[in-house]
């Protein structure tokens, strides 16, 4: 064979597989699709059954007439005779003296129909996400290096990257199937984003990122963005959860849409706790991130630091959440304030992912859109 005739079959091959790698793609769009019904689904069936509607009546903090709920007497058998023992509640604590709020029974309700839902919503995203990545790995082999030179492959590979975390955190046995719908809706926002306005077509990249601190300083942007994106849903959903327990202790009563959904989610305490840790985990990785890219920018330009508008944005990033978890530990700014601060962070990393990218010029602009 040739050489004109081998580069022209490599150039087939490598077509032909960024060709399938976009039918990947939408292909977990689709099925990612049939997991936001399923999810639905879920919230649906959790709510309207006569079954979930009782788990939510045996779970709240209060009795019909509005006194203070005893938890269910357990009879122990002693001896002959019987005992009857008081079980004592479970429940979640942000910090002493704060509300004492159960966490809900999850977005299913207590319903084992709308817990039929969930599982397959699951099921169907873990196909998707499976789909996802082979779409993103089939990328990478239609351009023989790392997926992630250019907008179009940094969605996709984010996009994977978050709900990849969403599943580790389920096989995990953590709490956190409540965020499956409100995950999988910003997901398919993301890739419908990512296939319409920014699509690039397969290309090599500029001899400066020719370096294996590509794999080192990339992967570890991704997976710091995914981490923060998880956080940062929790974060949203305790101050709506926040807001509405703030509304029943007031003597407030909230809308029938209302209650069913935050009735079900984990108490505000819990999700506070939840977005603390997720973002405290991660911050070391980002400082690392951070620590990487400059490394990479001595051996690329000869400079560590320039003030680059994505280097800026990043550092701002960094001082950001540096703000909100002192801010955690600050007894008077823990709870709503800290939680504003860790949006005003998400907003920048956010900024740094879309705006520094597609609205500022800079040396990070080389790759395009």
């Amino acid at each position: 064979m040739t050489l004109a005739a081998a580069t022209e079959l490599a150039a087939a091959t490598n077509e032909n597989l960024a060709n399938l790698s976009n039918t990947l793609i939408y292909s977990a769009m689709a099925v990612y699709t049939l997991a936001f019904f399923a999810y639905i689904a879920e919230w649906l069936f959790g709510s309207r059954s006569k079954v979930g509607r009782t788990a939510a009546a045996l779970t709240a903090d209060k009795d019909a007439k509005g006194k203070k709920a005893a938890a269910p007497a357990v009879t122990v058998k002693i001896a002959g005779g019987t005992a009857v023992l008081e079980r004592p509640k479970v429940v979640t604590r942000a910090a002493p003296g704060s509300r004492d709020v159960p966490d809900g029974p999850g977005a299913h309700g207590g319903d084992e129909q709308g817990d039929l839902y969930g599982r397959i919503a699951v099921s169907l995203t873990v196909l998707a996400f499976l789909i996802a990545f082979g779409g993103v790995l089939t990328r990478a082999l239609s351009v023989q290096r790392a997926p992630w030179g250019n907008m179009y492959e940094f969605n996709i590979t984010f996009s994977t990257v978050a709900v990849g975390v969403y599943l580790a955190l389920l096989a995990m046995k953590k709490n956190v199937r409540w965020m499956g719908l409100f995950l999988v809706t910003t997901v398919l926002l993301d890739l419908g984003l990512a296939v319409t306005v920014l699509y690039t077509a397969s290309d090599q990249l500029v001899p400066a990122l020719h370096s294996y601190w590509l794999y080192i300083h990339v992967s570890t942007a991704i997976f710091c963005g995914a981490v923060f994106y998880v956080g940062a849903v929790g974060t949203i959903l305790y101050l709506f959860k926040d807001s509405y327990e703030n509304k029943l202790t007031t003597g407030g009563k909230p809308g029938r849409f209302a209650t069913s959904v935050m009735e079900r989610l984990p108490a505000s305490a819990s999700l506070d706790k939840f977005s603390y840790r997720v973002n405290a985990a991660v911050f070391p990785l980002w400082t690392f991130t951070i620590i990487a890219g400059a490394i990479w920018a001595g051996d690329a330009w000869g400079r560590y630091w320039g003030w680059d508008p994505k280097e800026t944005w990043s550092f701002i990033t960094w001082v950001a959440y540096a703000c909100y978890l002192h801010a955690r530990a600050t007894a008077g700014w823990k709870g709503r304030k800290a939680a504003y601060i860790a949006l005003i962070a998400f907003a920048c990393w956010l900024f740094n992912y879309y705006g520094v990218n597609i609205f500022v010029t800079g040396k990070h602009s080389y790759a395009g859109v």
